[in-house]
């Protein structure tokens, strides 16, 4: 599989609605892998077809590294209860905001092979679902952001500050 480069902000392919998937072809499963290749290397626990600048209603997802979900046409079904919190996003490179996002989350999807899914999340899943989901409406979290970006490596500055 390859590593596909991520579009960076200002790139007009993120703010573009992305179209459903019909059916699963070839190109589709190498895009699935290619993704999810890229999401890892890149340290990320979302990625969405459009920030590697393919224009499908396809995400992947992995908060714990070793359980990734591949989530094809996906749509709400319930969404509750209020997270704030920094977010970051792979097209946004060393910077993060306050975002506030529901705390429980629940999709309907197609899987990798096609197959009718339902997936609940709390906490940092909620928060990455939907952080994903609104790239494939050709929204990005700055939109969200409550006050100023900060950089990330300040963030990690004053956390390490505070565990001393």
């Amino acid at each position: 599989m390859a590593l596909r480069q991520i579009r960076i902000e200002g790139d007009p392919v993120l703010n573009k609605v992305c179209k459903e998937v019909k059916e699963i072809t070839p190109r589709v499963k190498e895009l699935i892998e290619d993704m999810l290749d890229t999401m890892y290397e890149a340290n990320g626990v979302g990625l969405a077809a459009p920030q590697v600048g393919i224009l499908k209603r396809i995400i992947v997802i992995d908060v714990t590294g070793e359980d990734p979900y591949v989530i094809i046409n996906p749509k709400v079904i319930e969404k509750s209860g209020e997270q704030t919190g920094y977010e970051g996003c792979l097209s946004i490179p060393g910077k993060s905001g306050i975002v506030t996002r529901p705390n429980f989350a629940k999709i309907s999807y197609k899987d990798e092979n096609f197959e009718d899914r339902i997936l609940e999340g709390t906490e940092l899943l909620a928060r990455a679902i939907c952080h994903e989901m609104d790239h494939l409406d050709g929204h990005l979290y700055t939109e969200l952001v409550e006050g100023d970006l900060v950089n990330m490596e300040d963030l990690q500055e004053e956390a390490e500050e505070e565990e001393q």
